[in-house]
This record gives structure tokens, sequence and C-alpha cells, in this order.
């Protein structure tokens, strides 16, 4: 008996994590992740699904980010209603997670159907609604680490992977014809945590598998080891350059661990006096409710202080309602702002950046993964002007960028976890990362004496034929529901809004109205030869 898998998500680009297994009696799912970064590659969380949600018996969840559980809602909105398994960790943080994704939705929703009405375009509707979460939640059915899960012709095992709470490599057999005497066994890294996190120990993970799908998504990056204590120390100095040069410092941060990361170390850093005693401001209602989630299972974490207020301090400032919220605007400097989403394409963080990104004495310091297309990234490479919400707001804050809170393993840390999970028989499929990492982490599993024929860089929607025997590709996406360059670059929307930024910085530069009445009729003219061609 073959199986087969088609890559849903995740291929060639580090969102929207799903693979669609088939078997003889069953169909499931590993994840149903939403796409994040350009407005091109967001458009597929609107699109309809590669396959029949009703025809799912199960989903296998490996945790709660965003880019591998958003999209369950909408799973189950279209029909899905068989168990979604997840370690309980998983499930708790879901339980704001996704009520959080779909009040985010409806609100901008509701700007965008204001703008459209405005412009006379069509309205459009969220991705799925608050009933559509209640009912996805009520499917959520937890499993512990280590133990076997049978459901009919497969068993399920999950592994901590040391990534953030409650996140697992998930471990699935799958029961052969009667000749072949052992089921087939495939193991899905989910995301891995690097070596000697905060609040985790080390991933974990089964040998000796067939076949091996292992995220990619910092492939290509070595970064120096350092300890918490030194990561503490580095982020002191940032703090103390924010707050000597007069201004706030604004952290976008994902509400999920690398919130109650920064505020372990924030409070570790104030009670020792090595930054000085300002106001943090934790503007997340989000993040304030998961923090809850991490002290109810302080019992399972590491690295937390003797006493069980490791998130408290006089300092810390929660801000729920949108008052509150609005009321930090009074600050103009000498305060931390940390707020979501940490790659700042959506939630409170857009308001504090267009109050302090024009302001030369505020600091950004951006502390995640910022995928292409999205704001964080345009402000990590650079850009001198940004819109946010249809205005225009120069750059003129001092952008920082920190690479010591990553969730993820670096190169040389995925390939030790791949080696230690050697032999694999047949293939390692390297997915969830862009092509620049895909390729690095290729190079180097490679050059550890993994045969080039057994790593396998699948694009999006290819559908492989897996056997006892061997692999093969058995419909290479002739029509992806998008190419290849699409998924891993800045698409005409990012062009569009830099062009318009360009275009009235050069009109305001031109020594005249003549000059400037010259290039927008040359503009015009080029737009009239465009619809007459």
């Amino acid at each position: 008996m073959s199986v087969t898998i088609k890559f849903c998500g995740a291929a060639g680009t580090v969102t929207g994590s799903c693979y669609w297994i088939k078997t003889g009696q069953l169909q499931l799912l590993v994840d149903c992740g939403m796409f994040q970064g350009s407005k091109t590659v967001k458009q597929l969380n609107y699109d309809r699904f590669p396959f029949d949600p009703r025809e799912i018996d199960l989903v296998l969840l490996t945790h709660a980010h965003t880019d591998h559980a958003g999209l369950l809602p909408k799973l189950v909105k279209h029909g899905f209603s068989g168990p979604i398994y997840a370690t309980a960790g998983t499930r708790d943080l879901l339980t704001y997670m996704l009520p959080d994704s779909a009040y985010i939705q409806g609100m901008e929703v509701k700007r965008v159907n204001i703008r459209n009405s405005q412009r006379g375009a069509s309205r459009v509707a969220p991705i799925y609604d608050l009933g559509d979460v209640d009912r996805c939640l009520g499917q959520i059915v937890t499993v512990p680490y280590d133990k076997w899960l049978e459901n009919g012709p497969i068993k399920v095992r999950f592994w901590n992977a040391g990534h953030i709470l409650g996140a697992a490599s998930v471990e699935l057999q799958i029961k052969q014809e009667p000749q072949e005497k052992q089921p087939m066994r495939l193991l899905f890294s989910g995301d891995i945590g690097p070596d000697h996190k905060a609040f985790h120990p080390d991933p974990d993970a089964p040998v000796g598998v067939d076949y091996l799908f292992c995220e990619s998504t910092y492939g290509e990056r070595q970064r120096t080891k350092i300890t918490i204590d030194e990561r503490r120390s580095i982020l002191a100095d940032e703090i103390n350059k924010a707050m000597d040069a007069g201004g706030a410092l604004v952290i976008p941060s994902f509400a999920v661990e690398r919130t109650q990361e920064l505020l372990l170390d924030l409070a570790s850093l104030l009670r020792a006096g090595a930054v000085p005693n300002t106001s943090v401001f934790i503007d997340s209602p989000l993040a304030i409710k998961i923090t809850s989630v991490f002290e109810d299972h302080a019992q399972a974490l590491e690295d937390l202080p003797t006493d069980r207020n490791f998130f408290a301090n006089t300092s810390f400032h929660f801000t729920e309602s949108t008052d509150e919220s609005k009321a930090i605007a009074r600050f103009t400097g000498g305060i931390i702002i940390l707020a979501a989403s940490g790659m700042c394409d959506a939630g409170r963080i857009r308001h504090h950046l267009k109050n302090h990104l024009w302001r030369p004495q505020s600091t950004i310091l951006l502390v995640g993964y910022q995928a292409e297309g999205t704001l964080g990234r345009l402000l990590m490479d650079g850009v001198k002007k940004v819109k946010i919400q249809g205005e225009e707001i120069a750059v003129k804050a001092r952008i920082r960028s920190l690479d010591v809170y990553s969730g993820h393993a670096d190169r040389g840390e995925l390939v030790d976890w791949v080696k230690e999970r050697l032999p694999v028989r047949h293939a390692v499929f390297l997915t969830h990362g862009n092509a620049e990492a895909l390729s690095g982490l290729e190079t180097s599993l490679k050059s550890d004496k993994i045969p080039a024929q057994k790593i396998i860089i699948p694009r999006l929607d290819d559908r492989y034929e897996l056997s006892g025997h061997g692999f093969k590709l058995v419909s290479e996406a002739e029509h992806p529901r998008l190419e290849p360059a699409a998924l891993g670059e800045p698409d005409w929307h990012n062009d569009l809004a830099q062009f318009s930024l360009d275009l009235r910085s050069a009109l305001e530069a031109s020594a005249s109205d003549n000059q400037r009445i010259g290039m927008l009729k040359r503009l015009k003219n080029a737009l009239n030869e465009r619809r007459t061609s």
C-alpha cells in the first residue's frame, strides 16, 4: 500500500504549514496554518483549500503558532468535523489565539469594507468568525507527549520540539499491506527550538524513520551561542541606548513566547538595576492572556525564578482596553512598549509605529522573524518611508534588530537534529523556509554524508507517493496556487506602495510646478499607452 502526501503550505516559503496525507483508509492533515507575508501570499488564506475539508478524517497539530494552526477554524467552517489532536499546552494557547485571530480579521475587514465602499469596490468577508472558532476549539482532543495514540490504520506519538509551550514533533506510523512486516514511519519536525532555549528542554524525537519532514526556517544561518545572562546583557545595552536617546523603545513582539521571554528578561534586568526603572507597557490583550497560560503551565517550564511572580514587576503595565492603549500615546519618551504583532502586519503595534517611526529619538527593536512583504521586513531592510493604514510615515527612528530571541534552531542545530534521527531510510523533505534557507540546509546536510538523492525540496502543491520501498513525485504542481518567486519576494502591492512614496518624494523635490506637471504628464502618457496596447 502506498501513501500520498501533498505539500499544501510551507513549501518554498516559511508560512502556511499544511501536509495533506492520504492512505488507503483515511485522509489527515498535519497542521493547517495561515499564510503570512505579502498581500499576494495572504490571499491564499481566502482561497479554497486544495482538498475537500469534508473528507479529512483528523488533524495532527504540531503547535499553536498562526502559521501552523491559523486556518483550523476555516477548515471547520467548510465541513471538517473530525478530531484535532494536540498537546494540552497547544490547546490552552489556541483558546485565546484563535478568538483573537477572528477579532483581528473582523476589525481589518471592517476597515477594508469602508474603503471599498468609498471606491465602489465589492465587500469582503472574514476568513472565519467566532462561531467557527468555538466549533473548532470543541474538536480539539489533547494528547500527552511520548504516548501512542491509535486511530484506525495509524499510530501517532508527540515529542517535545522545544519551540514554544506545547510544541511537538509528530511521529506517524501507517500500517502497510500484510506482506510488509513493519509500518511506514513518518516524522514531522514541526518547528524545532534551539538548544538551551528558555522555558523548554532541548528538542527530542525518534530515530530510524522512513521519511523525515524537517523545517528550514534558519537553514542558512549560524548563530553565536549565548547564555540567557548574555542575552539579557545584549538587551540591556539596547534599552540603555534607547533611553539615552530620549525617546521611546517600541518592540513589536509575538504574543506567544517572545513576549513572555522579554518579560522574564526585563524583570531580571530591572531587579538588578541594569536598566533604568522605566515604565514597560505590555499593550497586547492576547499577550496578557497568553502570559496567564504560561503561569498555569509553570510546572512544565524551565528557567523560571523560584517565586511564583516571575512575570510581575512594579514597572509593568498591562493595557487591555482600547482606551488604555490610546493613553500610551501621551508619552513621547522614556518608556518601553511591547505590542503585537511581531511582524508589524496587524494589531496595536501599528498605532505605536505611526506615533514613533517619524521621531528621530525613538527606537524600534525587532526581535523576531520578519517574512518578506511584511512591514517589519521593510523596516529591517531600511526603507525611508512606509504607509500604515493609508498614511505616509517617514522612518526617522533608529531601527534595531536582535537575533537572540529566536524560537528556531539555526543551521548547525537543524543539521544535528537530522543526524540524530538517522538512519532515514528513504528521504528527508525540507520545508518551512525561504529559498536561501532551504538551499543552505540542503548543502549542509549533503556535506554531512546524507546522499543528495535523499534530500528533497518540494514546491507548493507538489504531491509525492510514499511506500516502504521508496518514493516518487506523482504530480509536480503544473499550476501551483503561487509560483515560487511570488512566495519569497515582495509583491506588486509592496511595489505600488513604494512607488507612490517615491513619486511624492520626487514631486516634492522638483524645482518647479512645471517640472512636476511634466513628470505627471509623462506618467499619464505611459498609462494611456498601456491601456491602448
